[in-house]
């Protein structure tokens, strides 16, 4: 009995065996407050984990996909790396990320040409090494895709957001984290469809404004004629002409 137990206890300490209710244990990865306390329940670590991939899942934009990140990415403006945008659906209205703490100085927008220049980009900005963030919009159907991002994310110690249509909910994903958002009176209910170290949890109304509005206002404002191309970073193919 002795050394079954002493067996059992090596396993422990090697970390083999899962005991329940055991997260992550001290290999979990540093978490960073949402600055919510009633998101933060639903996380992993109570908080955004680094190193992985987070998807938001929503029917409509404006359900406070945004809002729900501001904090986060104004603490992490204050670092020396990155925050990059690759194809957000409106241009990112600079006043309203300012005005949640956000550093413009270390934020990046791209816009790739196609769905394949797309996924290059967030692939090799989240294993780059340069980001802090790195914020994407996919549409359905990407689950190989997302694979190869969560291991990206790993290996460039970068957080990864991912925003889709909660349509894909029910698609199978490499995520580590899934979020399903759902818009309310008072703020956004949350529910975390699938959190590493932990089960599913049901629904939590986190008070935050719907951020997304703000944040492309200006967009909306403008005339479809003189919307502005922000391109920051073009093709692969771009590149390799402006090279020769």
């Amino acid at each position: 009995m002795s050394t079954e137990s002493g067996s059992l206890h090596t396993l422990f300490n090697k970390g083999t065996l899962w005991r329940g209710r055991q997260t992550e244990g001290q290999s979990r990865p540093q978490c960073l407050s949402s600055g919510y306390p009633q998101l933060d329940a639903l996380l992993p670590g109570q908080g955004w984990p680094a190193s992985q991939l987070v998807e938001l899942l929503y029917r409509e934009e404006g359900s406070g996909e945004l809002g729900l990140l501001l904090p986060l990415l104004a603490e992490l403006s204050q670092q020396e790396r990155w925050l990059l945008w690759v194809d957000p659906p409106h241009i990112p209205y600079a006043p309203a990320l300012r005005d949640a703490g956000v550093n413009l100085d270390r934020v990046q927008v791209v816009r790739s040409n196609s769905r394949r220049d797309r996924l290059w980009c967030l692939e090799q900005s989240l294993k780059s090494g340069c980001c802090s963030a790195v914020l994407g919009w996919l549409p359905t159907g990407q689950e190989k895709a997302i694979r190869r991002l969560q291991v990206a994310a790993n290996e460039g110690d970068c957080r990864g957001f991912l925003f889709r249509h909660s349509r894909c909910q029910d698609q199978h994903s490499a995520a580590p984290c899934r979020l399903l958002l759902e818009p309310h009176p008072e703020g956004v209910t949350v529910s975390a469809l699938k959190r590493r170290g932990g089960w599913p949890l049901p629904p939590r109304l986190v008070p935050v404004q719907s951020a997304a509005p703000a944040v492309v206002a200006a967009e909306e404002r403008k005339p479809k004629r003189t919307r502005p191309q922000l391109r920051l970073v073009g093709s692969r193919d771009e590149a390799d002409s402006a090279s020769h």
